[in-house]
């Protein structure tokens, strides 16, 4: 039932807005988000319930609108790290949402940082520190919850202890596993959020959230092993392995790219629990309590088993990857473009052979010469990429929007056309597009392209060294995506038979 408030939500792509969003309507509110590309919500099931505005927080102009008649507004943007001045771009984009939710008359801001001890502090602990501050000076009563490490199925920290147990048997560490950590539960953050809609007119304040058990994080990983039926790692701390070092090892053996890594180790270099739990005096604690660490770890392993993870880092921006959607053809005059096109009739029908087409990467691989996509991944993952380990979030299903590898969803027009933006790192810009028609004799054609748009010299030399390559890898990823649908559409064929 509506409860007749509106929240605006911005970073409604990212981890954890996107789950926010569901629990606010289910809530009573009429919600709105705020978006720089509203294509990104396309796909997602509640993008018809809710009102998409596209805007940027950096562009005081568009908050405008999107702040018209707003209740609560949540802010959920962060930078994890990054180059250039990001702590600039956070102060600006928070000063601008301060002034305009203030001039809009917002009840209430929502806002959800880190934990962080007292004394200096990693650049990105510091700038979260820093919105807080701004947004409860804003003259707007303001919730700043500070949490440190979230467990759920795709989030990044969760993720991170994941992959650091299950490819190490044994585990040197930097002395910053020995710290003390207190995680919540993705379920607890999403309770407190929406909960502090509705504190007092009064409450204008920080409040540290965590679960009820507080942990090293060595132990957190043991803790994952047992839940995930493995045998507990044998972890030595070693002095010798700074941040920036631990940053680089974990890029390599987790598909965490070195963008994210850095800010979460640096975070890690403190003790991570919380200091006062005075939000109880204004929100009980959920009902059953809090979650406690192992329950969680269950609950996200269940998550994944099952395919229903909701949100993931995966899909959360990579600093330094290109976001410009391609050109449309006509617009490429002028530009040095190379494209590889490969086209294949095939006897399978177009349905089959989207079902090919949807399902690459991942578990499924990319249909050519294996080993040349692993070690593309590997060079990637070694200049601090993402990698091919980051998978897709759903075994079957795209969405617009979601990472697939070192891919990105650009545009899916579901039955016929995928789009996919590289976010490896290249001298250049690249596109992959795999489209399937049907033909008047019950099968159909294929159609793939790959546009690279070089930037420079190194680009030109990056595309003609490749070149070799293409042939086999393109060509063969071609010939085996139309195979492999034809043999699909036979053994369906089969077993509609017997069925009959």
């Amino acid at each position: 039932m509506a409860n007749g408030k509106t929240a605006l939500v911005t970073g409604a792509t990212g981890y954890i807005g996107g789950r926010l969003v569901p629990r606010l309507l289910a809530a009573g509110y009429t919600v709105r988000v705020l978006v720089r590309d509203p294509g990104k919500l396309i796909d997602v099931p509640w993008a018809d319930d809710v009102q998409v505005i596209a805007g940027d927080l950096g562009e005081a102009s568009t908050l405008v609108p999107a702040l018209d008649g707003i209740s609560v507004l949540y802010y959920l943007v962060h930078s994890m790290g990054g180059k250039g001045d990001f702590e600039k771009t956070e102060r600006t984009a928070a000063t601008n949402v301060a002034r305009a939710a203030k001039a809009a008359g917002v009840e209430r801001i929502v806002y959800l940082g880190g934990l962080h001890p007292d004394g200096e502090l990693s650049p990105h602990l510091r700038s979260r520190a820093e919105v807080g501050r701004i947004l409860m000076e804003s003259g707007v009563p303001t919730a700043a919850l500070q949490a440190g490490v979230v467990i759920g199925s795709g989030s990044t920290s969760f993720e991170m202890i994941r992959h650091l147990t299950d490819v190490l048997p044994y585990m040197p560490a930097p002395k910053w596993v020995r710290n003390f950590i207190q995680p919540i539960a993705i379920r607890d953050v999403l309770y407190y959020l929406v909960e502090a809609a509705g504190l007092p007119a009064e409450v204008n304040r920080t409040f540290d959230i965590g679960g009820p058990d507080v942990l090293r994080y060595g132990q957190m990983m043991n803790g994952y092993a047992l839940e995930a039926g493995l045998k507990q790692r044998p972890i030595a701390s070693l002095p010798v392995l700074t941040p920036w070092l631990a940053s680089q090892w974990v890029n390599l053996v987790t598909p965490i790219p070195r963008s994210l890594a850095v800010p979460i180790i640096a975070s890690l270099q403190y003790d991570c629990v919380v200091h006062e739990h005075d939000i109880e005096k204004y929100i009980p604690d959920p009902e059953g309590g809090l979650t406690r660490y192992r329950t969680a770890v269950k609950l996200a392993l269940e998550r994944m088993r099952d395919g229903e993870v909701v949100t993931s880092w995966q899909n959360s921006a990579v600093r330094g990857a290109p976001s410009d959607l391609l050109p449309s053809d006509p617009d490429w005059t002028g530009h040095t473009v190379y494209t590889d096109l490969k086209e294949r009739d095939t006897d399978a029908p177009a349905g089959e052979v989207w079902r090919v087409i949807e399902g690459i990467g991942g578990d499924n691989g990319w249909y050519s010469f294996p080993l040349a996509w692993a070690v593309r991944g590997w060079a990637d993952k070694v200049v601090g990429g993402v990698g091919l380990r980051r998978g897709r979030r759903n075994p079957d299903h795209l969405n617009a929007g979601d990472a697939l590898d070192f891919w990105r969803v650009e545009e899916l027009r579901r039955g016929s056309f995928l789009r996919l933006r590289a976010e490896m790192k290249v001298p250049g810009q690249a596109w992959l597009e795999l489209s399937v028609t049907p033909n008047s004799r019950g099968g159909s054609h294929y159609r793939q392209r790959a546009v690279f748009f070089p930037q420079g010299l190194a680009g030109r030399l990056y595309w003609f060294s490749i070149l070799p390559f293409h042939g086999i890898i393109f060509s063969g990823m071609a010939d085996k995506i139309t195979q492999t649908a034809e043999v699909q559409a036979k053994s369906r064929e089969a077993d509609e038979t017997v069925a009959a």
